[in-house]
């Protein structure tokens, strides 16, 4: 479920409110009885922790150590001529 916050428009409080996007609820300030305005935010977005976010990270060792050997030219040559990109 979402999180929104609601801000009293007259003491400027603020409070976390928990609840589905469909729903409409009344917030009313438990202090001053205000009815909370919802403030429009940008949201929190995705907070990635860890490894396993790109395609390499999954990879087992066999495939790093098939795909290291595909690119380890000789200097000055070797398997592309110096134009691998892979280097």
């Amino acid at each position: 479920m979402p999180t929104y916050v609601y801000r009293d428009p007259v003491t400027g409080d603020e409070k976390e409110v928990f609840h589905s996007m469909s729903a409409s609820p009344e917030i009313v300030n438990e202090k001053t009885g205000n009815r909370m305005e919802r403030v429009i935010s940008g949201g929190s977005g995705f907070l990635f922790k860890g490894s396993g976010f790109y395609i390499t990270d999954n990879r087992s060792n066999s495939y790093k150590a098939r795909e290291s050997a595909d690119h380890s030219c000789s200097a000055g040559g070797g398997c592309c001529g110096g134009s691998c990109s892979g280097h």
